[in-house]
């Protein structure tokens, strides 16, 4: 009990990369975790983690915390696409977006398109609005009205990083959306129905 508090004390003090060889996924977890302050001193430890790691869940967590690195992570993150796990597949999406970086582009498009698990669709979506490439208007008006409405609801929120006439025609015809979420997300955006925004 005492060893686990102690190491919970050196994560928790900034020193959690010797523990991401821990033999116990939970403390290789917490380590993953603990590298989020590192900056830039986490990319090479988390990279070594990604190639060797047996849980899904802790190299989603790793993929997410490369994610707040920037560029310099988008050489780890990219390959990590190919992933069997959803949950990983669903990071790297989420890591992309904050990454920012336009070679993404079409993988979340094809991810968003036709990715059988909706939490995918659903990163890829909002990965696709926080870069906010032309390329990918066009899926992500189609997915502002198809789908389920946490997709739908992502979309609308993707959709504020665009302009121009189509846009702005989604995003009303969100207000109008069978779905309170969806509906909800567009008159943030917009103001409700009726009124001028």
């Amino acid at each position: 009990m005492s060893e686990g508090r102690e190491i919970l004390e050196q994560i928790a003090a900034g020193h959690p990369i010797p523990h991401l060889a821990s033999p116990q996924a939970d403390i290789r977890r917490l380590a993953v975790a603990g590298c989020a302050g590192l900056g830039l001193a986490a990319l090479a430890p988390l990279t070594e983690l990604i190639e060797k790691e047996p849980d899904a869940h802790t190299r989603a967590e790793a993929i997410e915390v490369l994610g707040g690195l920037g560029s310099e992570a988008f050489a780890v993150v990219w390959p990590a696409r190919r992933d069997p796990a959803t949950t990983v597949v669903e990071a790297v999406a989420t890591a992309l977006g904050e990454i920012g970086d336009i070679r993404a582009v079409e993988w979340l498009s094809e991810m968003l398109a036709d990715h059988p698990e909706p939490i995918v669709r659903e990163a890829a979506v909002a990965a696709l609005g926080a870069i906010g490439d032309e390329r990918a208007l066009p899926r992500i008006l189609e997915a502002a009205t198809g789908g389920k409405p946490q997709i739908r609801r992502r979309a609308v929120v993707a959709l504020t990083a665009f302009d121009g006439p189509e846009v702005e025609q989604a995003l009303l015809a969100a207000r109008m959306d069978r779905n309170p979420m969806v509906r909800e997300v567009a008159e943030m955006v917009m103001g409700r129905p009726g009124t001028t925004s």
